[in-house]
């Protein structure tokens, strides 16, 4: 940095003092009345904008905790994206990749995170449906089910959608937390919890390069889990239909 132009070096010298003003000194000749300014204001828009999308986490974590989790995200990560509303993806990122492990930190730390963001990332989502090409009254069953781009079914270990100050686990639960997470067609975020068959059907259903009708789908499914093949054909079809009847199924491909 001795290379570089006096100004420059004062810009890194304001930006390092601003993410750790305890380990980085301020620009000499500044006063330190007006420096004060910029810390809280860079600080206090960060933390307000990271606590409106993980207020679950905010809440849990309480004030201390919750404040010294956005100092060493602004001392320690170097964002990738200039845009705002980016910006929670790179404290998920962090806590993911660069979040020193304490002993107080909560076990579904990362997954909770993820969950609150997800909400955020459909909600400024650009996707959009295209519904050339899709009968939205199509037999589930007997035609190829397409699911929304604007659904994502999901797997967490730990319950998270039921996580609040009163219900905390400490352990993950017996079985996965399946959730398909989606924004319906008036731009509003739910989700839908799932059982094990639903959602090794949705991944089906997401993930049929083969084209494959609904009832080919469950039967396979049937197959795999070891499962009487017609006995599941009719909870796959009371399961599709609650998919599509949720927004998350479209309907079916129209036939050429």
């Amino acid at each position: 940095m001795a290379d570089l132009p006096e100004f420059q070096r004062k810009q890194y010298e304001f930006a390092a003092h601003i993410r750790d003003p305890e380990k980085n000194a301020a620009p000499p000749g500044i006063e330190d009345r007006r420096m004060a300014i910029y810390r809280d204001l860079f600080f206090n828009n960060l933390q307000n904008l990271l606590g409106s999308t993980f207020p679950v986490l905010k809440k849990l974590s309480g004030k201390e905790r919750w404040h010294g989790l956005i100092r060493e995200f602004m001392a320690h990560h170097q964002a990738q994206t200039p845009y705002f509303l980016e910006i929670p993806k790179e404290f998920l990122a962090f806590l993911e990749h660069e979040h020193a492990p304490q002993a107080d930190d909560f076990p579904f730390l990362l997954e909770l995170a993820h969950y609150e963001w997800v909400e955020l990332a459909l909600s400024v989502s650009a996707d959009s449906n295209d519904m050339t090409g899709i009968d939205p009254e199509g037999d589930l069953l007997d035609g190829v089910p397409v699911i929304s781009v604007l659904a994502w079914p999901l797997a967490y270990q730990f319950p998270v959608h039921r996580i609040s100050k009163d219900f905390q686990p400490q352990e993950p639960g017996e079985q996965p937390t399946f959730l398909a997470i989606y924004r319906n067609p008036d731009d509003e975020i739910s989700f839908m919890e799932l059982n094990a068959v639903t959602a090794g059907l949705l991944d089906k259903i997401s993930n049929n390069s083969e084209q494959k009708t609904g009832r080919e789908l469950v039967i396979g499914l049937a197959e795999e889990i070891n499962f009487e093949g017609d006995a599941l054909v009719e909870h796959g079809a009371k399961a599709l239909a609650e998919l599509r009847a949720a927004d998350i199924l479209l309907g079916t491909r129209r036939k050429t």
